[in-house]
């Protein structure tokens, strides 16, 4: 393929995790990439990477996307046009009740998620539409169909990230543009860890690779559907449950589940 000819993915949150192996498979696709992440030299060991292994080019566009200059910066990147696919990725988890977690925190979590998601989507369709062509995937979570104590704004904005997809999908039905909530569950990636995360404490076979996740998620590109897309069978079977499930159930289990870490910390 002609280097000028070659589609480019733009991947917030590239650095680590699931936003580094979309840069990963998408370079292997025939993509040349923006990677946008707070860390600039990771990004750059990720951009040689991409070179060598695929042939790929990237830029670098170090950002965070929990302010709203740096969030400017690269709305003003897609709008110089030439993207084809986006995937918003960049997201983190804050763990504890919200009467005692850092409120700079939450709001900073809400930013990501929700503000800086919703703003870069609509600069990629906005342009995509012009073209009758693109791709968005925003990196929601199964988590978007739970309600959890512990994790109030991480359940509410991942389920705004799927909910806004799944509306913004009939608003572009006959556009030509494709947009895609990737739902996965638990990853081995680096998030668990930087959120406080015990993997320990969840059954191994909950756990998925990054690789097959990305990978379920650009099938379904190459398909055109679904608009949600939740890797693993496993998991398809629990959202299903989920959407059945009467919420007085779900409240039940979520009151048995605190009570018996209430006890546990009790005792020890």
């Amino acid at each position: 393929m002609n280097p000028a000819e070659r589609p480019i993915a733009l991947v917030t949150g590239a650095s680590a995790g699931l936003g580094r192996e979309f840069a990963r498979q998408l370079a292997g696709l025939g993509y040349d990439l923006v990677l946008v992440a707070r860390d600039a030299g990771r990004l750059e060991e990720l951009g040689a990477e991409l070179r060598e292994l695929s042939g790929a080019e990237s830029e670098i566009l170090a950002a965070d996307l929990t302010r709203d200059e740096d969030v400017s910066r690269v709305v003003e990147r897609i709008d110089q046009g030439h993207i084809h696919l986006l995937v918003n990725n960049a997201g983190f988890g804050v763990r504890g009740s919200i009467v005692r977690t850092s409120r700079e925190d939450q709001d900073a979590m809400v930013r990501v998620h929700v503000l800086a998601a919703n703003r870069l989507a609509q600069a990629a369709v906005q342009t995509m539409v012009s073209q009758e062509r693109g791709v968005v995937i925003n990196v929601s979570s199964i988590a978007s169909y739970l309600t959890s104590p512990g994790s109030v704004n991480y359940t509410s904005t991942k389920a705004w990230q799927r909910v806004f997809t799944e509306s913004l999908a009939h608003e572009l039905h006959g556009k030509g543009v494709y947009v895609q909530a990737l739902c996965p569950g638990y990853t081995h990636t680096e998030f668990h860890a930087r959120g406080g995360i015990d993997k320990d404490r969840v059954p191994h076979w909950w756990w998925m690779n990054a690789e097959d996740v990305v990978a379920s998620s650009l099938r379904a590109v190459r398909r055109r559907r679904p608009v949600v897309v939740v890797p693993g069978f496993g998991y398809k079977l629990a959202v299903l449950a989920l959407r059945f499930l009467p919420r007085w159930c779900w409240n039940i289990v979520i009151r048995r589940a605190r009570g018996r870490r209430g006890s546990g910390g009790k005792s020890q």
